[in-house]
């Protein structure tokens, strides 16, 4: 068998791979719906449950490069085995919690650490040891199951919670998250060569990288190279713009800011919800087509139509009908779009550093959601509507897809 056979267990591996993050978006989603429960069977604030959601994004973000460095040096199978079973036993114990901190601790490290370890930096590695070909799509294919899971998981889980209890949204995801340990541990197998073949797609000769000693100073090593190259700021930069112009700002802020124009929260929440089944759809063709074209200029698409979108948002809320239709559509469509030719270019341009430094770039995404969940509430607090906050990010947006197109990407040393 060789990297050009069309029965290649590269599938196989990626189907294992989809199945992990599935779950990885549903685990690290479910505090989310955890608010106003918390809030009744404890009396915790918004502010309090929210802080640890905020320590849950930051490690999910920051844990990128290192996880990459670890499975680099540990391979696949340990590193995201302990990752559910972290994320199984720090939902466990959220049932015997009494005290803020252990909300912190359990939901925010720990879930935060183990989702964190199976973030699409996951899906890049996969890809890039498994993939020479069709990288690009199944990189899309992969970042999209991430938002399967949020559809798959969240809409029951807020039954639980509505219904049994939130200590049943506790113990079913830790359950979900035991139960996927087997399949990675027999169905996930570390390189092509363990199976006696190459990468799909891969050229005589080629071989998966050496596994790297250790991980911590592989990471900070990629950072530091990564960082002299303006190609790492110019990726880092567009996003930490993707971020902040999707989960942080949309994400956090649209059913606010539906309502403020006269739309319940609910059928608002539905938008929201329909968002992600495009975001599907746009994903995977997104892959396709990073296989296909220059990805630099898919860049330059994506970030210049969502910062032109963002730029009439709130003028389509008032208007509503047929143009905030067109928006969730085409929002949907783009909303992690840009993860494909992301990876791509990050291991264009780093070779085999590629998925740490992409790990790095994926960090700097949740500092701009971060960062964009805080800042536009003020600015909504500030003038009351949301206008400005849609504005400045919009022209982020603009400013991003012009920067993208001066990355270059030979192999970084």
């Amino acid at each position: 068998m060789t990297g050009r056979t069309t029965r290649h267990p590269a599938w196989r591996i990626a189907v294992v791979a989809a199945v992990v993050l599935i779950g990885a978006a549903g685990f690290r989603s479910t505090p989310g719906i955890l608010l106003d429960p918390l809030n009744e069977a404890f009396g915790w604030s918004e502010a309090t449950v929210g802080f640890a959601v905020s320590v849950n994004l930051v490690l999910f973000g920051l844990m990128g490069p290192f996880a990459a460095a670890a499975m680099g040096r540990f391979g696949m199978r340990p590193v995201v085995a302990s990752a559910l079973t972290l994320v199984a036993l720090g939902s466990a114990l959220t049932v015997f919690m009494t005290e803020p901190w252990h909300l912190v601790l359990f939901w925010g490290v720990f879930v935060g650490v183990g989702a964190g370890c199976m973030a699409t930096v996951f899906a890049a590695t996969v890809a890039q040891r498994w993939f020479v070909a069709r990288r690009g799509v199944v990189t899309g294919a992969l970042t999209a199951a991430s938002a399967t899971g949020q559809l798959i998981f969240l809409p029951s889980l807020a039954q639980l919670a509505d219904g049994p209890g939130w200590k049943w949204v506790s113990i079913t995801t830790s359950v979900a998250a035991l139960a996927v340990v087997p399949l990675v541990w027999f169905g996930l197998r570390e390189k092509p060569e363990d199976l006696g073949v190459t990468a799909l797609g891969a050229p005589d000769g080629w071989r998966t990288p050496d596994p790297q000693p250790h991980p911590i100073r592989t990471a900070f090593t990629g950072l530091s190279v990564a960082s002299r190259t303006l190609a790492f700021w110019l990726l880092a930069g567009s996003f930490f713009v993707c971020g902040l112009s999707t989960n942080g700002l949309i994400g956090t802020h649209f059913v606010n800011a539906a309502h403020s124009h006269g739309m319940s929260e609910a059928r608002a929440a539905g938008l929201l919800a329909l968002i992600g089944i495009f975001d599907v759809i746009g994903t995977i063709a997104s892959g396709w087509l990073t296989d296909r074209v220059d990805p630099r200029k898919l860049l330059l698409v994506y970030y210049g139509l969502r910062g032109l979108s963002l730029l009439a948002l709130e003028d389509v809320l008032e208007t509503g009908g047929v143009p905030l239709v067109v928006f969730i559509v085409f929002y949907g469509l783009d909303w992690v779009a840009t993860v494909p030719p992301t990876v791509v270019l990050c291991q264009r341009t780093f070779g085999d550093r590629g998925a740490v430094v992409y790990g790095w770039v994926l960090a700097s995404h949740q500092f701009g959601a971060a960062l964009a969940a805080w800042a536009a509430g003020a600015f909504k607090a500030w003038t009351g509507t949301y206008r400005l906050a849609f504005a400045i990010a919009g022209v982020m947006c603009l400013a991003a897809a012009m920067g993208t197109q001066r990355i270059r990407t030979a192999v970084a040393a």
